[in-house]
């Protein structure tokens, strides 16, 4: 069994919470939050401690791995700490929105050399995830072309927003690292992004987007686009096709079941599509903590790592880069 400090209970925190708690291969040891009533209130829902200071869990030499899933300003502070207490760490994504940050981070904890896996969930859904094993089987052949839509069923506060980094830090970073997973070893050249925003005026007010594309040129040619919506009336949109020289691919939405219904009213009706990320992918988060697990007990590296954050974190930066611009960017990993 493996022993879990939690840091950061709020709406993503709390899930992880729960599904650590569910999972018999760990211990949910702490729980904290700098909302010292949140904590002890979550601690208490999910049988755990509840504690004022993260010191006290990275001292404590029973607890194995250290979950970040407080705002992102902490995220890399957080890293180094659990590093130098030689604590396994699981980080919710980004690592932070700013760069520099990030690369300061890198050199600090390069020598100490943790266990680190990012939270990018969408590596491992099924879906999603099949389509890397069919790509690499070769059942399209060469990859010529990658699609990625990702619409939210609805924006979330105006307060999240204000603090998100933007659409592309907050949202699109998740399609950044899914196109870079299915690229491999093939790395993104350089990227062209188009934002605006059509029906929420609150977009404007903080100065971000409700809608944003990218069309992305790999070093071997691939095309890859991204379609990005903070809304979607009809649900949680989620698809990605790949496009070969011998065939497509698709990983397609999630609905409740795959029930039709005919009528004489209606030729064909469907459920709705999933309606929260958190229900969308039920699955991948199972999949991650089994990657937590094999990481720390097994010694496997996790699908999703450091520098994979920081990569995601780049191409976003390049995008808004792009914006301001107006111009095709090159990209830069250094």
């Amino acid at each position: 069994m493996i022993n879990i400090a939690l840091f950061g209970v709020g709406r993503i925190g709390l899930m992880h919470g729960k599904n650590l708690m569910r999972n018999r291969s760990f211990k949910l040891k702490y729980i904290y939050d700098i909302d010292k009533s949140l904590s002890k209130k979550v601690a208490k829902k999910l049988k755990s401690i509840s504690i004022n200071k993260p010191s006290i869990a990275f001292k404590d030499k029973t607890i194995d791995a250290v979950f970040i899933s407080t705002s992102t300003s902490t995220h890399t502070k957080f890293i180094l700490e659990a590093a130098k207490n030689k604590k396994a760490i699981f980080c919710e994504k980004p690592l932070d929105l700013n760069i520099n940050k990030i690369n300061e981070c890198r050199k600090k904890i390069s020598k100490l050399n943790p266990k680190i896996q990012l939270g990018f969930n969408r590596r491992y859904d099924p879906g999603h995830n099949s389509l890397k094993k069919e790509l690499a089987k070769g059942t399209i052949g060469k990859l010529e072309k990658i699609i990625i839509t990702s619409r939210d069923p609805a924006p979330p506060s105006l307060n999240y927003l204000r603090q998100s980094g933007g659409i592309f830090r907050d949202m699109m970073i998740h399609d950044f690292d899914l196109l870079r997973f299915y690229l491999d070893k093939d790395e993104i050249k350089s990227i062209f992004a188009s934002a605006s925003n059509i029906s929420d005026k609150r977009f404007k007010k903080i100065k971000d987007y409700e809608l944003a594309s990218c069309l992305i040129n790999s070093k071997n040619g691939v095309q890859c686009i991204i379609t990005n919506s903070r809304h979607c009336s009809f649900g949680y949109d989620q698809r990605v096709e790949l496009f070969g020289s011998k065939g497509m691919i698709i990983s397609g939405n999630k609905k409740e079941n795959e029930t039709e219904i005919y009528t004489k009213k209606n030729t064909s009706q469907k459920k709705p599509l999933l309606n929260f990320f958190v229900e969308r992918y039920k699955e991948a988060y199972k999949l991650q903590l089994k990657d937590l697990f094999n990481m720390v007990k097994n010694k496997k590296k996790p699908l999703a790592n450091f520098e994979d954050g920081r990569r995601a974190l780049i191409l976003a930066n390049a995008a808004y880069e792009s914006l301001k611009k107006n111009k095709n960017i090159k990209v830069n990993f250094k």
